[in-house]
């Protein structure tokens, strides 16, 4: 009974930081005068990589680096194809152009290099695969690159402040950010503390349960921070959060990890960094089908069923 506890109370806390957060980044953005894609693509990115970061970090010093790597990639996976699906089915999301052009791009970039990294023993004697610590700084110099990129692109464009939305005051901004940073990653533990548990007691296999509910759960601060962000029609947020925590989740939190602990490679795992650059490619697919700069809402029915057979193809 203790489990449902933790799903009720976990998803409640989700739903509600969401709505903080999102109330926080939008005043940010506001008073900052900058568009909240880059409020998306920074901010709630950040944010909303900290469980991703925790896991992967602590599983890299705890000798388990290979959860480290599934975690990252699972998570990218589910970001994209579940993530989005849910939020564009709950709303069109119109896509920027510079996210078109540059945004989606650059992650896709970042999920071939770090294949690029992880295989390059390949064509070397050295026997294993692995992103080691040099990999990792290098993994952060194109890290550093993508802030520096957002940097010049919030200073070369201007910004108009959105009407009809609710400008907070400096400290009520910091704490709803907070507290809905500090929400979503909390509510995130008890979904899944709670699911994995009813799950065992069902008798569902270990590994159907990493691949689906530890996966998602990861990312239940983005899918719950973008859907509430569609539900209330920013869209830029739902979409330069997906966006840009792929982007952290390879060059910031691999990176950073990898340059504490260096990192094994499975061959495997190849399929699944595949289905990354795969699914990030879908959604340039998808812009160019709807003809108007648009995930539409069967394009997230598709990518939420693609999601769902994912497990069936490991």
């Amino acid at each position: 009974m203790i489990d449902y506890f933790y799903l009720a109370v976990g998803l409640a806390l989700l739903l509600k930081s969401a709505d903080l957060m999102v109330s926080g980044s939008i005043s940010l953005a506001n008073k900052w005068g900058v568009s909240t894609l880059v409020i998306g693509l920074t901010v709630v990115s950040f944010g909303t990589s900290l469980p991703e970061m925790l896991v992967t970090f602590n599983a890299a010093l705890s000798g388990k680096a290979d959860l480290a790597m599934s975690t990252v990639v699972g998570s990218n996976i589910a970001n994209v194809l579940l993530v989005l699906g849910c939020a564009a089915i709950i709303r069109p999301l119109p896509v920027n152009d510079s996210t078109v052009v540059s945004e989606i791009p650059f992650s896709l970039a970042a999920a071939l290099l770090l294949g690029f990294l992880a295989n390059a023993a390949i064509f070397s004697t050295a026997p294993e695969l692995s992103v080691s610590r040099i990999d990792g700084v290098i993994l952060l110099f194109f890290f550093v690159l993508f802030m520096l990129y957002i940097y010049k692109t919030v200073e070369k464009n201007s910004f108009q402040r959105e009407e009809h939305t609710e400008v907070l005051s400096r400290v009520r901004e910091v704490t709803y950010l907070i507290l809905g940073l500090i929400g979503l990653y909390l509510g995130g533990e008890l979904v899944v503390t709670g699911a994995v548990n009813v799950a065992v007691s069902l008798g569902v296999d270990d590994v159907v349960v990493g691949l689906t509910i530890v996966a998602v759960g990861t990312s239940a601060p983005e899918l719950v921070a973008s859907t509430v962000a569609a539900y209330r029609g920013h869209t830029d947020i739902a979409v330069g959060n997906v966006v840009g925590s792929n982007i952290f989740n390879i060059l910031w939190v691999l990176g950073f990890t990898a340059a504490f602990q260096e990192l094994p490679f499975e061959v495997v795992t190849n399929t699944d960094l595949a289905l990354v650059v795969g699914s990030s490619a879908l959604i340039l697919v998808s812009v160019a089908v709807s003809r108007r700069n648009s995930i539409l809402r069967w394009h997230g029915i598709v990518f939420v069923i693609l999601y769902i057979c994912y497990p069936w193809i490991q």
